[in-house]
């Protein structure tokens, strides 16, 4: 989602000479094959955005590949856009990287401030991770490596599998189903208390061309809207766009999470940079799109 979502905005801007690579063709857990893809292609400019992600089931079920391919996917990178001179380097973090109870609006400065969630913080860990080796190249060997941490994230080419989706894409599916299904009832995790913030993947995209452009200093810069809305709020969003009029069942039995995880975006809203997809105009983009691509999107 977010490295087609870059690719769109780069040609948009009329960039032509992309290197690009699926994970089928390139295994970025691989040292090797990273070493020679960089030896060989010897790119300028990398916007980091490859790594394993999902929801609160799968982190909290694969914890160890959460860890261990997104360390191995990070380190193979940043080491070899080192060695072979890259100018510049963006690496994408996530939310997840704050304190479980941190203060909300959730600052840059409060990483490390205090324990993770537990359900994600192996990924958490991993992403934290690569915060600090684009800080330690940079301090040691001079690189012009940047990171930037998004908020939660929606658009084309998400993920809508049920076991290992976040929780929008995941709405969207359950709810379209069940109107095509004529299911009387939707069953929806937790008790639709915690707050969440979404940002389109194309305005993170827009962003991440804005810091690649204008940002060289080494503080990683949060990405999102500033606005946070309820697990409930934005079920009763998607129920009505999807157009479901069932009824919508709350298991209580199962985890919230993380109460509330909305970024301060001060500093990015300081340097010239906001968000253009409001919640509704993107939840009714993000559902077009998926009755358009449904046989793509559900196996």
């Amino acid at each position: 989602m977010v490295g087609s979502a870059i690719v769109r905005k780069l040609k948009a801007e009329g960039f032509e000479n992309l290197l690009v690579r699926k994970s089928s063709e390139l295994d970025l857990r691989n040292q090797a094959a990273v070493e020679d893809f960089f030896a060989t292609e010897k790119p300028d400019y990398v916007f980091l955005a490859a790594a394993k992600v999902g929801g609160i089931v799968a982190n909290n079920t694969y914890r160890a590949e959460f860890l261990y391919d997104n360390l191995l996917i990070e380190a193979n990178i940043i080491h070899q856009a080192y060695r072979t001179g890259v100018k510049k380097l963006l690496f994408l973090g996530s939310s997840c990287i704050y304190p479980k109870l941190a203060p909300q609006p959730l600052k840059e400065e409060y990483l490390l401030s205090g324990f993770l969630e537990a359900t994600n913080e192996p990924y958490a860990i991993a992403k934290i991770t690569g915060i600090k080796l684009c800080e330690s190249y940079r301090r040691q060997y001079g690189c012009n490596f940047i990171s930037a941490m998004p908020t939660n994230l929606y658009g084309p080419n998400d993920n809508y599998d049920l076991q290992s989706s976040h929780v929008l894409p995941a709405l969207i599916r359950k709810f379209h189903e069940a109107k095509m299904n004529d299911q009387p009832s939707v069953e929806v995790w937790g008790t639709g208390s915690p707050r969440r913030e979404f940002l389109h993947a194309n305005d993170l995209a827009d962003a991440c061309f804005f810091l690649m452009e204008n940002y060289n200093d080494e503080l990683f810069v949060n990405i999102g809207t500033g606005v946070d809305v309820t697990i409930r709020e934005l079920v009763d969003q998607v129920r009505q766009v999807v157009g479901y009029e069932g009824e919508v069942r709350w298991n209580t039995d199962k985890p919230d999470g993380t109460p509330r995880k909305l970024m301060d975006v001060s500093r990015l809203h300081a340097m010239g940079w906001q968000h253009r997809t409001e919640l509704r105009d993107g939840l009714e983009m993000t559902y077009q799109d998926f009755l358009a691509n449904e046989e793509l999107y559900v196996e």
